[in-house]
């Protein structure tokens, strides 16, 4: 055993295995592999499809397809057969919300290259002659699609890593793992490896493995069940004829998959109350272990087998699996770096570890030895979740997780379990106000306020539901009276001490602000010149800046932040819990401001971009003059115990001024008619700050800061990409939602960001990342739209009030 190595990867399988071959097809041969037990594909798994829906995400879907065009090499480059079966993979749609939900996934598939053909319910009998067709409404087909052995293609990657050098210690526990100076130790039960990098790839043991360097991994397995059944003679008399497989099918609206095996068939159903397993973690002498079956829990599923396979009700079982499958809240993986801890990678957490595995590996490779991934990994990211994804937390949302596999995943869609969590002090105001509440980073957040006898629930659809009226109303009062909006969820944080000026200018590439009370929008880039975080920077003081930030990114941004710090000369304080959000924006939030505090809100006073304390009521608030939804207006950012006060003050004063909450939703709306952005849409790692159009935000001349060297070789080799802002016309139910194909002659030439109805422009808007050429205002283009093309005309960047005068008056 190697006493010494760059990286040691702890755990095996497919997935940990794809981390080492993928490392050593990048040049980093000394690295090694530790397996508590024998080297196999890490469960008792079977593989039913390699290309799941991937929620609709462009990120996660090129891992996905990354990972397919990899096992179809591996043969070739290792002569070991991966047992891959190109049989196609059929997912079926029994309502018009499925279907929306295959052509939203089907344009996404566009944008990374992925086939999908849509059937008609007597192409699928042709295709698949055993399936009940009658009472379909259509299906699609990935052609290239298929089945793999997860342990072929585990020992064909392991084959392909030795070759390149790796090693691989099989029947070998780690004991321990401690961080030195120079990296970390890691103690086997047949000696001590030093390293630079550790990358947790341990399954079932996720959490054991997290807690011996103080982290809690948001992992806990959960049951699943399959079904093996004998022989049907239709399926043998099929072989025996020569007839191709029948591939892999999915009824999505009876929760389930099935495909042929060995005559017979599989049935992989996803139940509601299958229970979390392992919750303490496995023992140590665990492996591939299976449970009791419960087939009661199944029987619903099994009755929409028979119902659309009668023959899957002709044969006798043959054997019933239940084992563990790794899940996160959002069923999701994590895959990247840990928080608070240097050159310790996750890789953790797949519930469809075979589907994921290869393009995980892939980028953690590019991550640890490039210093970056190379595509946007916001959707796997271990620092998406935080603090509060407690064990008991995690049990409620994995569970949840599992059984929402085939649900359909509209864009709107707000899963309960776990909620309510962390609440702002004037939840139960809002509440009361009609809030429909959504989730971020565990925050209760109104998407929007039903009124005028509209029920006070969520209406989710691909195209405009309930809430579109809903919103319109909100959007309206801002736009002629003034709203509130809570965004006590923002990342907030102080940075303090005699080097925070110097810290803070190496970390972003726009200029900070210079006098004390001036605010700044700054954006922080990785090493490679991609959009990392965006921050609001308010100066305090000489030493002392305020930052905050998207909420949602708050354990991302903030060990961005810690990671680049130096060790003295800087304090970083978090204020997120301490701090809360209040919002009023619209052309009577200085009349209403001026009506509840003995402060000078006049434009002379009171600058746009700018920050004073003041007193709102009785409380002591810092009322910055930003918004993101481009009216005038205010952020009152205040020590969370005056919330209420604050709230009750601002509701009762503008009375009068016709004050009404508004959501996030709305808020969406009107920050698309300004071409405001995103960190995770518009802004991300693999588009430079220059093609998401934050030119003026950026100053190369000012002195070094993080990924300006990468910036400056990219602009001279020039940019693929422009942001755009468009208008779509004659939509009628619908709205772009996000990485919508942008199509000119019928070829793609670009992805929408993001899109909604615009109200104050009475016009369908989007965001959307184009080929320079097709960037230019008055250009035409067409997007698709849930299968259907609309055209779409370039307009210029922030079509509602371009030149800000409302934000300034």
């Amino acid at each position: 055993m190697k006493t010494k190595t760059k990286v040691v990867v702890v755990g095996g399988g497919v997935v940990g295995v794809s981390a080492l071959y993928h490392l050593a097809k990048k040049g980093w041969s000394d690295v090694v592999l530790v397996e508590r037990k024998e080297l196999t594909s890490g469960s008792t798994w079977h593989a039913a499809g390699l290309l799941p829906l991937f929620n609709m995400s462009y990120s996660v879907g090129q891992l996905h397809k990354y990972a397919v065009d990899l096992y179809k090499k591996l043969e070739e480059e290792t002569g070991k057969n991966v047992g891959f079966s190109v049989v196609s993979n059929i997912r079926l749609a029994s309502t018009k919300d499925r279907m929306d939900e295959y052509h939203q996934y089907a344009g996404v598939a566009q944008t990374i290259g992925v086939d999908v053909k849509f059937l008609t319910p007597d192409q699928v009998k042709e295709i698949w002659p055993l399936c009940h067709t009658d009472d379909l409404v259509g299906a699609i087909q990935h052609p290239e699609d298929g089945y793999i052995q997860p342990a072929d293609l585990t020992q064909a990657m392991a084959t392909g890593a030795r070759n390149m050098g790796a090693e691989i210690y099989r029947n070998t526990s780690v004991l321990s793992m401690k961080q030195t100076k120079d990296g970390w130790v890691v103690e086997t039960d047949k000696g001590s490896i030093e390293c630079e990098h550790i990358i947790s790839c341990s399954g079932n043991f996720a959490r054991q493995t997290g807690k011996m360097v103080g982290l809690d991994i948001p992992v806990i397995p959960v049951e699943h069940q399959y079904i093996v059944t004998e022989p049907h003679p239709e399926i043998q008399k099929r072989k025996k004829d020569g007839l191709p497989e029948m591939g892999v099918l999915r009824d999505s609206d009876s929760r389930w998959y099935m495909r042929e095996e060995a005559g017979g068939l599989i049935l992989g159903p996803y139940e509601d109350g299958a229970p979390a397993c392992y919750v303490n973690g496995p023992s140590k002498d665990s492996e591939y272990e299976l449970f009791q079956e419960d087939l009661d829990r199944l029987a619903p599923h099994i009755e929409g087998a028979i119902h659309r396979v009668p023959a899957f009700g002709e044969v006798g079982v043959k054997k019933v699996y239940n084992g563990a499958i790794c899940y996160t809240p959002d069923g999701n993986p994590i895959v990247g770096p840990a928080w608070g801890l240097k050159n310790f990678w996750i890789n953790e957490g797949h519930s469809f570890g075979i589907t994921a595995a290869g393009g995980a590996g892939w980028q953690l490779a590019e991550w640890i030895v490039d210093g970056e991934p190379t595509i946007d990994m916001l959707g796997v990211e271990p620092r998406r979740y935080g603090d509060y994804a407690t064990k008991s937390y995690l049990k409620a949302k994995n569970e949840e997780a599992y059984s929402h596999v085939f649900i359909t995943h509209y864009p709107d869609e707000e899963r309960p379990a776990a909620r309510p969590l962390k609440t702002s002090p004037c939840y139960e105001r809002m509440k009361d106000l009609g809030a429909v509440f959504g989730q971020k980073f565990g925050w209760e957040r109104p998407n929007f306020f039903a009124t005028d006898g509209m029920d006070q629930k969520d209406d989710w659809s691909f195209r405009r539901s309930k809430w579109f009226e809903a919103i319109k109303k909100e959007c309206q009062n801002v736009k002629d009276n003034v709203g509130l909006l809570d965004m006590t969820a923002f990342a907030k944080c102080r940075i303090k001490g005699p080097k925070a000026e110097e810290f803070l200018d190496h970390l972003v590439a726009n200029k900070l602000p210079k006098k004390i009370g001036r605010i700044g929008l700054c954006h922080a880039l990785n090493t490679k010149g991609g959009v990392h975080s965006e921050f609001t920077i308010m100066r305090e003081a000489e030493d002392s800046f305020y930052l905050v930030s998207a909420g949602a990114n708050l354990r991302l941004d903030h060990d961005w932040i810690k990671k680049w710090m130096p060790n003295e000369g800087v304090t970083f304080e978090d204020l997120t819990n301490s701090t809360g959000v209040l919002v009023v924006a619209g052309p009577k939030s200085r009349e209403l401001l001026e009506k509840i505090s003995t402060d000078d809100f006049s434009n002379e006073n009171f600058k746009w971009l700018s920050a004073q304390d003041v007193n709102v009521g009785y409380a002591p608030v810092n009322a910055m003059r930003v918004n993101f939804v481009g009216e005038l207006g205010w952020e009152l950012h205040h020590p969370i115990e005056y919330q209420n006060h604050i709230f009750d003050k601002i509701m009762e004063a503008g009375k009068d001024l016709g004050i009404k909450p508004f959501g996030i939703r709305a808020m969406n709306s009107l920050r698309l008619e300004k071409s405001y952005k995103l960190v995770g849409t518009e802004l991300s790692i693999e588009y430079s700050p220059y093609e998401s159009g934050l030119d003026r935000f950026v100053h190369p001349n000012k002195g070094s800061f993080i990924g300006l060297e990468a910036l400056n070789k990219w602009r001279e080799k020039g940019f693929d990409n422009k942001l755009i802002t468009l208008e779509v016309h004659n939509t009628k139910d619908a709205d772009v939602l996000g990485n919508n194909p942008i199509y000119k002659d019928n070829k793609v030439v670009g992805r929408a960001t993001g899109g909604e109805f615009g109200f104050r422009l009475d016009k369908s808007i989007a965001l959307a990342m184009v080929k320079p050429e097709h960037s230019n205002v008055g250009d035409k283009l067409q997007v698709d739209i849930l299968g259907e093309m609309y055209e779409a005309t370039v307009l210029e960047e922030s079509p509602y009030d371009s030149e800000n005068n409302l934000l300034r008056a």
